[in-house]
């Protein structure tokens, strides 16, 4: 009798420090078999996030090179910028298009996000690292973690640039209505992101 209550309470033991050493995990994982482990808190993913004064991305690579996970990791951010940036300003280009009257409204809109769409690609140049960090995976293999922004303010600047040397653009560009239509945009942004 005195056995059994003996590896009773060693069982329960062991399945308490099992259960303190569990909760100890820096990282919070789950495994799926069909998906693997699965993280649920990424490193710079809060960094990464747009808020109404700059775009933000983040993202996440593996390579057996950790310069390389870093590189990679930093090229995906990029274009998720890039996209975003785009995004965003193809809303801010439509509402400023539906809210004035042109001409061609279709031609205007075409040149406009043309030009957007450089100035989205350039502004990248512009890009401040939030954050990064590395990780080595039981494997061996390197993962990169980075996140990356741009200030709302390069890339208005930017658009502003590019339409001074566009002077048939620049007749039906009103910068002040544009602003405005595109800082609301950055503020509808920021409320979605919880912001």
């Amino acid at each position: 009798m005195n056995t059994k209550r003996f590896f009773g309470v060693a069982l329960l033991t062991l399945s308490i420090v099992v259960g303190l050493y569990s909760c100890k995990s820096k990282e919070k994982v789950s495994t799926n078999n069909e998906v693997g482990t699965i993280l649920e808190d990424m490193p710079c993913e809060d960094a990464g996030r747009s808020d109404k004064k700059f775009f933000r991305a983040s993202a996440m690579a593996t390579s057996s090179d950790l310069s390389l996970a870093e590189e990679k990791a930093l090229l995906n951010a990029k274009q998720r910028l890039v996209t975003l940036i785009s995004s965003n300003t193809k809303s801010v280009t439509d509402r400023y298009v539906n809210e004035r009257e042109f001409g061609d409204a279709a031609e205007f809109e075409q040149k406009f996000e043309n030009l957007t769409r450089e100035v989205a690609d350039e502004t990248i140049n512009n890009i401040v690292v939030a954050c990064q960090k590395k990780s080595v995976l039981p494997n061996g293999k390197y993962r990169g973690f980075i996140a990356v922004e741009v200030s709302k303010d390069d890339v208005l600047n930017g658009i502003n640039n590019k339409i001074s040397q566009n002077q048939k653009l620049q007749v039906d560009y009103d910068k002040a209505k544009f602003e405005e239509i595109f800082n609301q945009e950055m503020q509808k942004m920021a409320e979605e992101r919880g912001f």
